[in-house]
């Protein structure tokens, strides 16, 4: 996890150097729900830093760990988007789809007193072994002030892959526009 804060707090320096790009066409925000399915931490930008309208891509990961004396727990999340922003001023309209690498493992001590393991991760739908992909659609609302600062992110995220679709899944975000 320290990682992960230390490379994004490194790309919001190196993207907050350059000069001449709209305010609000990076963004670092925490989603609850959405593409991550549990939580993640996301850096968002344009491919055209000078047009809040044009494409661009988010990046995230996420995940959770728990070690205890009955086992240990661990799933990562990473997901990855291309989105298109429509709007103007500080409300717009985002539409973008991507996929979600999943890796999850599960190790606990058995009645034999041996160690059972598995990767078989289910959360809404089942993803089979993992490492595996999840589609992700997004459809939603964002909110990023004129002169950057507080962003605001609430979206529907339908998820798919080879075991189903499910089209109500949904993402709230918070973070900073800059």
């Amino acid at each position: 996890m320290k990682k992960l804060l230390i490379l994004f707090s490194l790309m919001i320096l190196i993207q907050y150097s350059v000069k001449g790009q709209e305010v609000g066409a990076q963004s670092v925000y925490v989603e609850l729900g959405g593409a991550g399915l549990a939580y993640s931490f996301n850096y968002d930008f344009r491919f055209d830093k000078n047009d809040i309208n044009s494409w661009g891509m988010r990046m995230g990961a996420g995940g959770w760990a728990r070690n205890d004396s009955w086992g240990s727990e661990g799933l990562l999340t990473m997901p990855i988007q291309l989105n298109k922003l429509f709007g103007s001023h500080k409300h717009f309209f985002e539409l973008g789809g991507g996929a979600t690498f999943v890796y999850f493992r599960d190790r606990y001590n058995n009645w034999n007193g041996g160690i059972t393991e598995r990767r078989n991760f289910s959360f809404i739908l089942d993803t089979g072994d993992t490492p595996a992909f999840m589609g992700t659609l997004n459809f939603g609302y964002r909110r990023i002030p004129v002169d950057g600062g507080f962003t605001f992110k609430a979206n529907l995220t339908p998820i798919f892959n080879q075991n189903g679709f499910w089209p109500l899944w949904v993402g709230v975000g918070f973070g900073y526009a800059f």
